[in-house]
């Protein structure tokens, strides 16, 4: 039956029509944006994922950053230690060689007493943007990154000492070989190398916890890496594949208009019943 009221066949052109615009639509705009999940609405499980990805990549991202200023502190303060290692090396050998008998020990504590001074000017060098970890021996905590074990959310983080050079510096002071006596040169000599000890221990913690730090930012930027093509796979558009749909949506859209088109022809072709 054919009506001029009701074109069942264009009514089921345009829907077809329509679907056809709206498969376009979003193709057009996953090539565009280059993401096929844009919102929750497109896919609700991957967006909830790739959203808590993308959270925990722009934290990694961001607690490395702060571990570059942290190592860069660790590693200008064992440059310091070091420096002050191979100066108590030097405070050492003068001293050993203050035990001889005929050795001016005034003259040689003149040396002494500069080097002390340069261990000084060391110290208050060793710094970086403000920050000393040769003045002291506190602990110094530092976050390493984060963790969602269990489902709970939690930071994690690592522990090294700070270095006391300024006691050091003090106890290298308060060696006087300027007597000369042998009692008074043995002393010096035990103290000044329990001091190079104690300076060597420094250096070596330092760049354990440099070391440590440089391998947890090599771990956090692996990490990042991991986690932004974790989210790539789920969200980006596969552009061959949106290339290879936009032309087939552009010819069935061709095809869909004049079927319509054809369609709306339907009631006009009754006028000829009635001539």
């Amino acid at each position: 039956m054919s009506s001029i009221l009701t074109n069942t066949s264009a009514m089921n052109a345009l829907a077809t029509l329509r679907g056809v615009n709206k498969g376009l639509e979003d193709t057009q705009n996953r090539i565009s944006t280059g993401k096929k999940i844009n919102s929750a609405k497109d896919n609700a499980a991957y967006f909830s994922i790739s959203e808590s990805m993308n959270s925990d990549s722009g934290m990694y991202k961001s607690i490395n950053e702060g571990l570059t200023l942290t190592k860069n502190s660790v590693s200008t303060a064992r440059l310091g230690a070091e420096s002050v290692k191979d100066l108590a090396q030097q405070f050492v050998e003068r001293v050993s060689f203050a035990q001889g008998d005929a050795v001016d020990h005034a003259a040689v504590q003149k040396e002494l007493r500069s080097i002390v001074d340069q261990i000084g000017t060391t110290i208050s060098q060793a710094t970086f943007n403000g920050d000393s970890l040769v003045d002291g021996s506190a602990n110094v905590t530092v976050v390493t990154g984060i963790s969602r074990a269990s489902g709970s959310f939690a930071t994690t983080s690592m522990t090294f000492q700070a270095v006391d050079l300024s006691s050091l510096q003090a106890t290298l002071s308060g060696i006087d070989i300027s007597g000369g006596s042998a009692a008074v040169l043995t002393s010096a000599l035990t103290s000044a190398q329990s001091a190079l000890s104690t300076a060597i221990d420094n250096a070596t913690s330092l760049g354990v916890a440099e070391k440590s730090l440089e391998s947890q930012q090599d771990f956090l930027g692996k990490l990042t890496d991991k986690l932004d093509t974790g989210v790539g796979n789920m969200v980006d558009a596969d552009m061959e594949k949106e290339a290879a749909r936009l032309q087939s949506y552009q010819v069935q859209q061709q095809l869909a208009t004049q079927s319509l088109s054809i369609a709306n022809q339907g009631p006009q072709n009754l006028l000829s019943l009635f001539r």
